[in-house]
């Protein structure tokens, strides 16, 4: 058998996709492929992705990142789930938590026992039984622990940072371990006359990148999968309407929440991320029903700080490319779709992409099964998040605005019917392979939004309600006592990762 493994690798694009991939190709190949990243100083990143996911410590592990390090170089503040208000209806105010509630027992989930026991008394909120929502709660922090007798194990987090200096705090990463930066705007990409294949990118200065294999990180204008290779668009706009953002950062007001917020508006909603220097803001909205400068000035009066930069707005489709990988060019980030960033998934989007090309790595015959793989996992990802972002929008009883009518009574994808219909008969949820977010994610999305199973499942009846009532209370009150115990989320940076001042 021979081997033809590649030796040459581009990535074309800079912010936070680029050098994402460029760092992560640098880690896993080490010294046996060439690396060149191109951007252009004159083109600018979105930069809306300042909130993430737990996965990113994953990411940040196989990179090999000192945690603390990361933290300070970034601005970074922790995160331990969002908060979603007025979504189901106005007033509503529930939290979306990292982590999980409860305890099995004899894998039956939690929530079940928890809708068993809610119809013989009261059991109380079942955020009370998640570590993470009660230590969002009470503004507190700690990292999660590795012994799973401890009830720190049961804590997940994930940050809020600065785009920018992420990229920039990966760029020294990559630099470090040989990736090559080329300073330069794209006029021509050059293909083989016989099969399509990219072979390099011409810049202004007349200089050709060449290289073996190809990531778009080209954000939405998808230089290469798109303009070149013609992937086609899967357009999402009918579930999903909402096409601007106005984006703005202000002045920090208090001590940073370890919580993302998510505020509906009328026509769309705002999020607010705290960071160590500042706050971010944004407001994504449908310009069928407001305009940009409405939409701005809405931003601006709802801060809670004062405006340090002037707004600004971002345009786009939700949706994803028909395929991700063509030829010898795998897109990632915007470049391979958009979902808007209410469950943070962009920069998730960038990371998984990469672990799946890792996982697929291909050699230079470019086996096709590897690339239809690559496509139809990517396929799947996407559409299973698409469900999770509109479950949001049409899980209410909001009906204030032309938007909120329209997502309440659209017909939604027969994925998501058949999720809504598993858990509001008894509360079911299967989680498919590989689906990102958890039973913990759905159900509080559900509940959080209105959504009553009329039943539980009928395995739970099997225990005694007195002795899991008492389990339960018992769970409870070690929940309340760990939070109590843990520092305020400020006082946990202040004593590890406190950024120098801007």
């Amino acid at each position: 058998m021979t081997q033809q493994p590649i030796e040459t690798i581009a990535v074309i694009g800079g912010g936070t996709a680029g050098w994402m991939a460029a760092a992560a190709l640098a880690r896993k190949l080490r010294d046996t492929v060439r690396i060149t990243l191109v951007e252009s100083a004159e083109i600018g990143t979105v930069g809306v992705g300042e909130a993430t996911i737990p996965p990113i410590v994953d990411f940040n592990n196989f990179l090999g990142l000192d945690e603390d390090a990361f933290v300070r170089a970034t601005q970074a503040s922790f995160k331990l789930g969002i908060e979603l208000r007025d979504w189901g209806a106005l007033g509503d105010r529930y939290l979306h938590p990292f982590g999980r509630y409860g305890l099995d027992f004899d894998d039956t989930p939690f929530h079940q026992h928890w809708l068993r026991q809610r119809t013989l008394g009261d059991p109380g909120p079942l955020d009370q039984y998640c570590l993470p929502a009660v230590a969002a709660r009470a503004g507190k922090f700690f990292r999660p622990v590795k012994d799973p007798r401890n009830i720190l194990s049961m804590l997940a987090h994930a940050f809020h940072f600065d785009a920018a200096l992420y990229a920039a705090f990966l760029r020294a990463y990559a630099e470090e371990r040989g990736v090559v930066r080329r300073e330069g705007r794209i006029i021509e990409v050059v293909q083989r006359p016989l099969d399509g294949f990219i072979e390099g990118v011409r810049l202004e200065s007349g200089e050709v990148v060449e290289a073996e294999l190809f990531i778009d990180c080209t954000g939405f204008r998808g230089v290469l999968i798109e303009q070149t290779l013609e992937a086609g668009f899967e357009d999402w706009t009918h579930w999903l309407p909402c096409d601007r953002a106005v984006a703005v950062a202000s002045e920090n007001v208090g001590e940073p929440e370890p919580y993302t917020r998510s505020t509906a508006r009328t026509a769309g909603w705002q999020w607010r991320i705290p960071l160590q220097h500042r706050t971010g803001n944004g407001y994504v909205h449908c310009s069928r029903f407001i305009s940009e400068d409405e939409a701005t000035a809405d931003l601006l009066a709802a801060l809670d700080g004062e405006a340090v930069a002037e707004p600004r707005t971002l345009r786009f489709t939700t949706g994803r490319r028909r395929r991700s990988w063509i030829k010898n060019c795998v897109a990632l980030g915007l470049a391979s779709g958009f979902l808007e960033p209410l469950e943070s998934t962009s920069i998730h989007m960038i990371q998984s992409g990469l672990f799946r090309l890792l996982a697929l790595f291909p050699d230079r015959a470019f086996d096709p099964a590897l690339t239809d793989e690559y496509n139809r996992r990517t396929a799947t990802e996407y559409a299973r998040l698409r469900d999770f972002v509109i479950l949001h929008y049409h899980a209410t009883t909001r009906s204030d605005s032309p938007l909120w009518d329209h997502v309440r009574t659209m017909e939604v994808p027969e994925t998501l019917q058949h999720k809504l219909a598993l858990f509001r008969g008894q509360g079911r949820f299967l989680r498919e392979d590989e689906e990102l977010f958890s039973e913990t994610s759905w159900v509080a999305v559900m509940l959080g939004q209105g959504i009553e199973p009329r039943g539980f499942d009928p395995v739970a009846a099997a225990h005694d309600p007195d002795a899991i009532r008492r389990r339960m209370e018992r769970f409870r009150d070690v929940v309340a006592h760990a939070a109590a115990e843990m520092p305020t989320h400020q006082a946990f940076i202040d004593r590890y990762c406190k950024a120098p001042p801007v």
